[in-house]
């Protein structure tokens, strides 16, 4: 995938992430991208660890461990910033 798939692709799925998990997170679209892409890089990371696959592009299975690992980044920078 292109830096422009990456970054549309984080967007996506930094949207959802915190569709999952509303609450008060400070930083706007920027932090929702790098929130989203590092999802991805920690969803496939851990998925292919686990033998669920990894994110190869824009398809089903890449969004669910994409928002996966977006869920995980959530909820590990709320905890370290109480």
């Amino acid at each position: 995938m292109g830096i422009l798939s990456w970054i549309v692709m984080g967007l996506i799925v930094g949207l959802l992430a915190k569709f999952v998990m509303p609450g008060k997170d400070p930083g706007g679209i920027i932090m929702t991208i790098l929130l989203g892409v590092g999802g991805a890089f920690v969803g496939g990371f851990v998925g292919s660890f686990l033998g669920l696959g990894t994110v190869t592009g824009f398809n089903i299975g890449s969004f669910l461990l994409a928002i996966a690992g977006a869920v995980l980044l959530l909820i590990l920078y709320r905890f370290i910033k109480k």
